[in-house]
């Protein structure tokens, strides 16, 4: 009987593909309302960027991704009323245009989901009846107003840039990414392996698209493309 192909294995959620979440330092939202010192900067494993540990003025504490220039002592605010500086958090319509922005909200309170990587921002365009940013792909998206984000740049830009030196270096860098360090072609497989594997010479065998209808088993090689609406 043939092994699980890689796409089943990686959706099944194995210990190979998932993220050593005893290791993380837990979530990273957009922080309530109120003022907060950086308490300390921290590496988080898992992440590119470091870590913020705020204390607030009740004294709890709370994480929240490192924004470029950031140091211990600082005070930060988030409200509508604060200061588009550097590390305060505000709403979308309470910043100004040509800023740059990072660990957006796609709906009003879910805490912040895009540019959250490291050295990633996002330039905050225009205003209107949505707000209108462009996120590093290039894409301009729209928001809502009342959507938060953190003023400046994710911090950890030059993450990518440390020699890596060994390949056994890399292998655990990435699988506390949940990725894998290697992949395999699948027409270099045994055909019990992978549906483009067997053969007297590497070749697909069978037409390199598949259907988004078809079973997992199969599901390998180039997705059709999304039906267009007229």
């Amino acid at each position: 009987m043939g092994k699980l192909i890689i796409p089943q294995r990686r959706g099944k959620g194995g210990l190979v593909y998932r993220s050593p979440s005893h290791r993380h330092l837990g979530e990273m939202k957009l922080v309530p309302p109120g003022t907060y010192k950086v308490e300390d900067i921290v590496h988080a494993p898992g992440r590119n960027s470091p870590v913020l540990i705020l204390e607030g003025q009740n004294g709890k504490k709370i994480n929240q991704i490192a924004f470029n220039g950031a140091f211990k002592g600082q005070a930060i605010e988030s409200s509508d009323s604060a200061p588009a500086d550097i590390g305060n958090t505000l709403t979308l319509g309470s910043i100004p245009d040509g800023s740059y922005i990072h660990n957006i909200e796609s709906k009003p309170g879910d805490g912040g989901k895009f540019c959250r990587t490291a050295g990633s921002s996002a330039l905050l365009v225009s205003h209107g009846e949505k707000v209108a940013v462009r996120l590093p792909s290039g894409k301009i998206k729209q928001f809502h107003p009342q959507c938060r984000a953190t003023v400046g740049f994710v911090a950890g830009s030059g993450s990518k840039d440390i020699p890596v030196l060994k390949a056994g270096r890399n292998v655990h860098y990435l699988q506390s990414k949940a990725k894998r360090p290697y992949t395999v072609r699948g027409v270099a497989m045994n055909a019990v392996n992978h549906p483009h594997g067997g053969g007297n010479h590497q070749h697909v065998g069978r037409p390199s698209t598949v259907g988004r209808g078809t079973p997992p088993g199969r599901k390998v090689g180039r997705l059709s493309p999304k039906r267009r609406k007229s």
